[in-house]
This record gives C-alpha cells, sequence and structure tokens, in this order.
C-alpha cells in the first residue's frame, strides 16, 4: 500500500496532519499522541485536538492527507478549497458530504470515513498545488461534480456557480468536457455547457433560466445585463432581461422581504414601467408550483407585446465610456484589485 503523502500547508486557518515523532520535532511523541491534546485524523496521523474537523476547509485537508502521492482531492472540495462560494461541501438538510479523493483508475485507496474514492480518470495536469494541498484543476473539478448531478438544471448550476467565482471559463470547460466525451452523463453535460452563462450570480437565476428558456426556448436572454438610459445613466442590473421583446425577471429571495431591499425592488420596478419594460418575478414558492411562474411570463410577454416601439428609446444595453464591464471571466480577471472591490461588492454581499 503507498504511503499517505506529507502535506505543508501555506493558508492559515487550517492545520496539516503530522506522523508521530519519537523526539517530539515534526508531530507529537507516540505518548503525546494518545493524549487530549492531539487526534487522529486517519491512521499514523495526528492534529492538535482544537482543530475542527467538522470545518470543511479542515475535512478536506485532513481527507487529502490520507491519501497517496499523485491523488488529490477534486469535485466540490477542490472547488472550495479555490474559494468557491456556492460549494458548500453540505447537502440542502445543511449534512457534510463525503470529501471527494481523484485516484485515477490505477491507484487502490479504502475509503476512510468521511472521504469518497473517485477511480475516474487523471489526465497529465490534472492534478495541482494550491497552498500546499494537491487539488484537480478546476476544469476537471467542475466536470466531476457536474456528472454527478441528478439533472439538466443541477448540471447547469454547477457549471454556472463555478465560473460565478472565475475559476474556469465557459470555454475551458467546454474544452475538457470534449476530452471526456461518451463517459456516463457527458451528453447531459455537453447540453448544459449550452445553457451555462459566466455571468449568473446564484443557484436561484440558474432556476430561473431554466424554467424561463423552456416555456420560451428562441428567446435570447441576457444574464445581469446592465442597462442604461440614452444619457448613458445606468438605470438597473436585472437577473435576466429579454431585450427584444422586453421583459426583465427577477428572482425574489428571503432577502428581498427586507423592508429595504423591497423598497429598492418597487422603484425599479416603477422604473421599468418608465421606460417600457415588463417585469416577472420568480419566488421559492414557485418552485412547488411551476404553473403560477409560467402563467406570469406568458402575462409579462403579453404586456410587452401591446406596448410601443417607441418606448426603446428609453433604455439601451450599450455601455457608456466610464462602465467596466464584469460579465465574462476574462473581463473579471483582468481587474486589478481595487476595481475589483468596486465593481464585483455586489456579487460578494449576494
Amino acid at each position: 500500500m503507498l504511503a499517505a503523502m506529507d502535506l505543508h500547508l501555506r493558508r492559515p486557518g487550517v492545520v496539516a496532519p503530522v506522523r508521530a515523532d519519537p523526539r517530539g520535532l515534526t508531530g507529537p511523541t507516540p505518548g503525546q499522541a494518545r493524549g487530549r491534546r492531539w487526534r487522529t485524523s486517519s491512521a499514523g496521523r495526528f492534529v492538535p485536538a482544537e482543530a475542527d474537523g467538522a470545518e470543511d476547509l479542515q475535512r478536506i485537508v485532513e481527507a487529502v492527507a490520507s491519501a497517496p502521492r499523485g491523488c488529490g482531492a477534486t469535485g466540490w472540495a477542490a472547488l472550495r478549497w479555490q474559494g468557491a462560494r456556492w460549494f458548500s461541501g453540505r447537502d440542502a438538510a445543511r449534512e457534510a458530504l463525503p470529501v471527494p479523493i481523484a485516484v485515477g483508475d490505477t491507484t487502490h485507496l479504502t475509503a476512510a470515513r468521511g472521504v469518497v474514492v473517485r477511480r475516474d480518470w487523471l489526465f497529465d495536469g490534472d492534478i495541482i498545488d494550491v497552498d500546499g494541498l494537491p487539488i484537480t484543476r478546476p476544469e476537471r473539478s467542475i466536470c466531476v461534480d457536474a456528472l454527478r448531478a441528478r439533472s439538466l438544471d443541477d448540471t447547469v448550476r454547477v457549471i454556472s456557480m463555478a465560473l460565478a467565482d472565475d475559476l474556469a471559463t465557459l470555454d475551458d470547460v467546454a474544452a475538457y468536457a470534449e476530452r471526456i466525451r461518451g463517459r456516463p452523463h457527458t451528453r447531459r453535460l455537453l447540453e448544459a455547457l449550452e445553457h451555462s452563462d459566466e455571468n449568473l450570480w446564484s443557484p436561484q437565476e440558474v432556476t430561473l433560466l431554466m424554467q424561463w428558456r423552456r416555456q420560451r426556448p428562441r428567446a435570447r436572454l441576457h444574464c445581469n445585463p446592465p442597462i442604461f438610459d440614452r444619457l448613458g445613466r445606468h438605470l438597473l442590473t436585472p437577473d435576466l432581461f429579454d431585450a427584444e421583446a422586453g421583459v426583465v425577471g427577477q428572482y425574489d429571495g428571503r432577502i428581498h422581504d427586507r423592508e429595504e431591499v423591497r423598497r429598492r425592488d418597487l422603484v425599479a420596478e416603477e422604473l421599468c414601467r418608465d421606460i417600457g419594460l415588463e417585469v416577472v418575478r420568480m419566488v421559492s414558492e414557485d418552485l412547488r408550483d411551476r404553473g403560477a411562474f409560467e402563467q406570469r411570463l406568458r402575462s409579462a410577454y403579453r404586456r410587452a407585446g401591446r406596448r410601443s416601439s417607441s418606448t426603446r428609446a428609453e433604455w439601451t444595453l450599450e455601455q457608456p465610456s466610464w462602465w467596466v464591464d464584469t460579465s465574462t471571466v476574462a473581463a473579471r480577471r483582468a481587474l486589478d484589485d481595487d476595481t475589483r472591490r468596486r465593481w464585483l461588492r455586489h456579487r460578494s454581499a449576494g
């Protein structure tokens, strides 16, 4: 059996498991390891007792430390380690998901508690080092989770939420998906790539997007597009926008119940009426009754169809010179730190 790897982490807040050391220099002595100040993280590996083994990043570190060299965290764990906000390592009931470890198809590893072994594939260059932890590169990690999603909507959600944190571009994921074409569920993965977008800001927006496209498959939907008046002043940035029809889409989560948020929503809706746009909203209850949203969407398109085409002179998607475009991964990666904080603070708050 291959020996587990030694980790040399370069990230604060997490602790790398160590072996017992008879001299007590690089780890606890065998006697100390049996005491209350240390706990066993995996066979022959120990961490200080105060290291929270239930915290997701620490769980990832301890899982990887139990694997042999050449392996690494993959799927949600690799994405979470790289800062993906929407990959928490928890299911809908807030129960901890097992940490997926990529071992390829040639290495044997018995899964420990809280670990799932992925014997899928490992191409050259798939394992990278991030802050001292071996993980699979983003494109692979995204594809691993996407292939295990239960539906087309969930697959689009995995891809789009990883792109939201700039871990990969849509082209990166598409190129990697082509390399694994023919494996189970890759057909759905390739279909999901056609629906995914680099400028979706939340999982709920994916739900809105997919429901809208099922009802209006020919509509060209813009994701979080800034809308301006003819003088170049920013008016609003809706979740979705069918510019040809003049229909704005918004997903109203619980945060929209707050008084100050609701007030902004009312102001934005009145503004849309003033410039000739119709608004359709989706709420969480619509997930149980899809027909209610479908009816509201049909009504919004009917109202929009009755509006005069002259109202289109009130707004434009053309960005003025002062505006900084953040709609693509490439555009966001090109921002310096100060510009990024200024123009992406709304996404961080979300």
